[in-house]
This record gives C-alpha cells, sequence and structure tokens, in this order.
C-alpha cells in the first residue's frame, strides 16, 4: 500500500495516536475502578485525559491550512470553499448530535428519553465549530492577521478567566 506523495505523515501518526488514547481513556474496563491517570482532573489540574481534546484541536489547527492550501491551489475559492466548510461543519456537528441523542432513545418504549437532558454541545459540535471558525480565519487573514488573531484570543481567554 502506497501513501499519496504529499501526506504529513508525522501528523497522521500523532493522529492515529490520539484515537489511541481517546478509546483508552473512554473505555477504562470498568467504571468503578479507573486507573488514576486515565480520570478527568476535577477542576484544577491536569491529567492525561485531558489532553485528548486538546490535541484534536492541534491536529485541526496543522490539517486546515494544508487542505485549504491544497483546495485553492485546485482552482477552488470563494462560494464553493466557504460552502464545502459549512457542508463539513454540519456534517461533524450533526454526527455530535446525532450520538448524543443515539443512547438516550428508549428501544424498550419506543419513547425519547427528555431533551433538556441531552448535552447539545458536545466534544464533537465543539470541534465543529472550531474547524469552522479557524478555517474562515485562515482564509480571511494573512500570516500576520493570524498570529494577532490568535495572541487576542489567547489574551482575551485569560482575561476573561481572571
Amino acid at each position: 500500500m502506497s501513501l499519496p506523495a504529499n501526506r504529513l505523515i508525522s501528523l497522521d501518526v500523532f493522529r492515529g495516536a490520539t484515537i489511541g488514547a481517546m478509546v483508552l481513556v473512554n473505555n477504562p474496563g470498568t467504571w468503578s475502578a479507573i486507573y488514576p491517570p486515565l480520570e478527568h482532573a476535577a477542576w484544577h489540574g491536569w491529567t492525561f485525559t485531558d489532553t485528548i481534546f486538546p490535541f484534536f484541536i492541534f491536529i485541526m489547527g496543522i490539517a486546515i491550512p494544508i487542505a485549504l492550501e491544497r483546495r485553492r491551489a485546485a482552482g477552488q475559492a470563494g462560494f464553493d470553499l466557504y460552502l464545502q466548510l459549512a457542508r463539513r461543519t454540519a456534517a461533524l456537528f450533526g454526527l455530535g448530535l446525532f450520538l448524543a441523542l443515539f443512547p438516550f432513545y428508549n428501544w424498550m418504549k419506543g419513547d425519547w428519553i427528555h431533551l433538556s437532558d441531552m448535552r447539545i454541545m458536545g466534544v464533537l459540535q465543539r470541534l465543529a465549530l472550531c474547524f469552522f471558525f479557524a478555517s474562515v480565519l485562515f482564509l480571511w487573514l494573512r500570516p500576520r492577521g493570524l498570529l494577532i488573531a490568535a495572541f487576542a484570543l489567547l489574551f482575551g481567554y485569560w482575561g476573561l478567566m481572571m
């Protein structure tokens, strides 16, 4: 099996390791006796489990410029590019909603569990929004503008947390 010449192998390896880690931390074997490093930190602190979501965001941040530049080089631009971003965002967001709803359907009674208990902004939905806004920023801004936006977001978040 041969890989396409333009694949970033290190990103694929990191993505695979992150997915493996996600499977590990989401399936501890027994929920009554979880190995402590595989639990989320209660509030303050940081465990291995708490790195999985940021790793996916990091992977997305590396992949967005590569994918969008490839699309630009192929001649895709303007409305078609934004439509493709919107479709991918909607698909990821919809998949997250489906997975949030799926286990809450009572198959024996044939009825839904109350939707007020559903978590609308789950992990996939957050990844979808991060993907969309990061992609739009990448398309709108030049490298210097991206750096300014990154620092503005970082310091803005820090200010909100203070």
